[in-house]
């Protein structure tokens, strides 16, 4: 085997490690970006170097950006009294895209897993209680997976956050829209009977 095909091979196996990239898809993208190398795997290569330097979370929410504190924790317009618990990042920027909550964010960084050894102090839990009394925040919304692992968490956080008086509430679950009954699963169809309201 040559250097240049050793080099190949350790990039695509450094590419199968992302999530949603097996090997096949691994070595389809390599070849893709060889092919490409002038106009997108120079440019990438750089974009990643970048990154890599400049990238850091945010000493408040957990977002990941590029100074200490994002742009949203830094944005006194959203200082709105309502934070929106999240269990990673990818959840904040998919919040932030539907562009419906103007409020701030925490991210959690997983949910609570005995198996996993994944405790409350591993989660931004203590962080999330102190930030709720020094922001005078006045609503908690719970936006976590309706897993058994997220529900834990939801109760968790809803404990933890008893004394301190604020509210705390959780996404609404259950049917879709555009969704179909014939198509769901029990546990949606159960929660969205469970999250009726009136017409």
């Amino acid at each position: 085997m040559s250097e240049a095909t050793r080099e190949i091979e350790a990039l695509i196996e450094l590419m199968a490690r992302l999530p949603g990239l097996g090997p096949r898809s691994a070595r389809r993208a390599v070849l893709h970006l060889v092919k490409k190398r002038g106009g997108l795997m120079a440019p990438l290569a750089e974009a990643m170097a970048r990154v890599a330097a400049t990238a850091r979370e945010c000493a408040t929410c957990g977002n990941i950006g590029t100074a200490d504190v994002c742009d949203i924790c830094r944005d006194g317009r959203r200082a709105t009294g309502e934070i929106c618990v999240v269990e990673d990042v990818a959840d904040l920027w998919a919040m932030e895209r539907a562009g419906v909550f103007r409020g701030r964010y925490h991210v959690l960084g997983g949910t609570l897993s005995a198996l996993d050894a994944v405790g409350p102090e591993e989660l931004r839990i203590p962080r999330l209680v102190a930030r709720v009394g020094a922001e005078g925040v006045h609503e908690v919304i719970l936006a976590l997976g309706a897993t058994v692992d997220g529900q834990t968490t939801a109760h968790y956080i809803a404990e933890a956050l008893a004394p301190t008086g604020v509210t705390v509430t959780t996404l609404a679950q259950g049917v879709p829209m555009g969704g179909e009954l014939d198509w769901l699963d029990d546990g949606t169809i159960t929660a969205a009977l469970r999250a009726r309201k009136a017409l």
